[in-house]
């Protein structure tokens, strides 16, 4: 499928602890959520040939790679952070007047929704997408049989890693799909209901306008989630010359071969675990 021509989503919030961590609690303190789990607003990061006011927008921008994470020129000592996450590939669903009635999870992956530290109540999507090669989605998609507790993405976990200087630091919490806060089909329905509801106010954005103005796109990739950093994490903003991994894995397999394969860095070595998602991207600069 053409990544290009599908719209990029995100979902901020998803997962306890994950915004104290980045420094961004303070951008939601006055979103109110009836619900205290739920996850804190949509977000878009890509909008595939955005019309109207929009045509010069920085979300015209085609951001996802599967190989490396760009330091933006202009902004050398950037705080840049990897974002260990699922990302979903979903078709959309409309009724007649263009309301999201559907979202259909086709695949699942590996996802970088790598992120800018800017300080300051501004909108999530202005430090989610500063040009080329700065989102990340690992290349190898694994099909979706089942997007509930009972299907395959239930038996997988998420984990994360940085090499600097060739040595290799855990740097987000190693943790399992099921620990996301939503999800699944009340991950589904929430979303679907800020697609159609979402105000632009405060960080948040009006998300049926950017569907309108993509032409109402037929897929949707969304992130649905970070994961809690390792103290490592926290503080370890993006070099350059560093390697970000993301790795969602089948919760069968040990640590020690999880390490085994990073330790290698081999795309043979990686290829003979097609139940592995992998995203590897080396940090360079502009």
């Amino acid at each position: 499928m053409d990544l290009t021509r599908v719209i990029g989503l995100g979902v901020a919030g998803n997962f306890a602890g994950h915004l104290e961590q980045a420094g961004e609690a303070e951008s939601f303190k006055d979103v109110k959520t009836a619900d205290a789990r739920a996850p804190k607003a949509v977000f878009p990061f890509y909008l595939p040939a955005p019309g109207g006011r929009m045509a010069d927008s920085f979300l015209k921008v085609f951001p996802l790679t599967s190989e490396e994470i760009r330091i933006p020129q202009d902004e050398p000592d950037a705080c840049l952070q990897t974002e260990p996450e699922v990302g979903i590939l979903a078709r959309i669903q409309y009724d007649g007047d263009h309301k999201v009635t559907g979202l259909i999870p086709e695949y699942f992956g590996a996802y970088n929704d790598c992120s800018i530290r800017r300080p300051g109540p501004v909108k999530i999507s202005t430090k989610k997408n500063w040009g080329p090669g700065t989102k990340g989605l690992s290349a190898n998609l694994i099909r979706i049989d089942s997007f509930s507790s009972a299907g395959n993405i239930a038996g997988y976990r998420i984990a994360s890693f940085l090499k600097r200087d060739g040595v290799i630091h855990e740097y987000g919490i190693d943790s399992a799909v099921n620990d996301y806060s939503y999800m699944y089909g009340e991950l589904l329905s929430w979303i679907i209901e800020r697609l159609n509801n979402q105000q632009d106010e405060g960080p948040r954005e009006n998300i049926s306008e950017y569907l309108a103005l993509s032409n109402w796109p037929e897929y949707a990739v969304i992130s649905i989630g970070a994961t809690r950093y390792t103290l490592f994490g926290e503080k370890g903003y993006l070099k350059e010359g560093d390697v970000s991994y993301v790795v969602l894995y089948p919760s069968g397999m040990s640590r020690s071969e999880i390490m085994g394969l990073l330790r290698s860095d081999s795309a043979k070595e990686w290829e003979r675990f097609k139940s592995i998602s992998l995203l590897r991207q080396e940090v360079r600069r502009g």
